[in-house]
């Protein structure tokens, strides 16, 4: 019987992470037939510490391998972006007495993902050599920037490695039953068609 990776113990999922990312056939996208090489490491949102720890784990031991990862980590890149912006003392000095509305709004249209997220992505993938992207950070910028729309627009940028998104919640895609992107495995994050669950790849 085929054990179910993505409910088994977080150093089995470390164990199958290592040698699934670490394999010339992932890496390559074999067998991907021209699509997206997006996939997605879903996890229960208690589990949140200790995935931190196993990414950074998964990195070093990949690396001692030879193999470049590229660490995109979307809230702290928002940081950044805000910072770049002037905004980012402001905003904290603010956030307080705001509305969360017009926080929300204000900060999709500073952090756009389309025409401000995803070109500083871009920018990054240019600056650096890397065999694999692993995009993190997905949790903590929820609301105002959503995994999904970040997914789509990225779809053209970040095609020539494999990407890996940290997901904070469930996944799953069957022809049955369609697509599901659930962050915190409570919020429907709207459907994503294009991305694997990286615990259903086998080599």
């Amino acid at each position: 019987m085929k054990k179910n990776i993505k409910n088994s113990s977080i150093p089995e999922r470390f164990d199958h992470l290592l040698n699934v990312i670490g394999n010339d056939r992932f890496l390559k996208m074999d067998s991907l037939n021209g699509e997206v090489p997006f996939f997605i490491c879903d996890y229960k949102p208690s589990e949140q510490v200790q995935i931190v720890k196993l990414q950074k784990q998964l990195i070093n031991r990949l690396e001692q391998n030879g193999i470049k990862v590229l660490e995109v980590n979307l809230f702290d890149l928002c940081v950044t972006t805000l910072k770049i912006e002037g905004d980012f003392e402001w905003y904290l000095k603010q956030e307080p007495s705001m509305e969360k509305s017009r926080l929300l709004e204000d900060f999709q249209s500073i952090l756009d993902v389309e025409n401000v997220i995803v070109p500083a992505i871009a920018k990054q993938l240019s600056e650096n050599q890397y065999d694999v992207l692993f995009i993190t950070g997905v949790g903590e910028v929820f609301p105002f920037i959503r995994s999904h729309n970040v997914l789509n627009n990225l779809q053209k940028t970040a095609k020539l490695q494999p990407t890996v998104i940290f997901f904070p919640g469930s996944y799953s895609h069957s022809l049955e039953t369609g697509a599901s992107l659930e962050l915190f495995s409570l919020l429907r994050d709207d459907k994503y068609y294009r991305a694997y669950n990286i615990f259903d790849y086998q080599i």
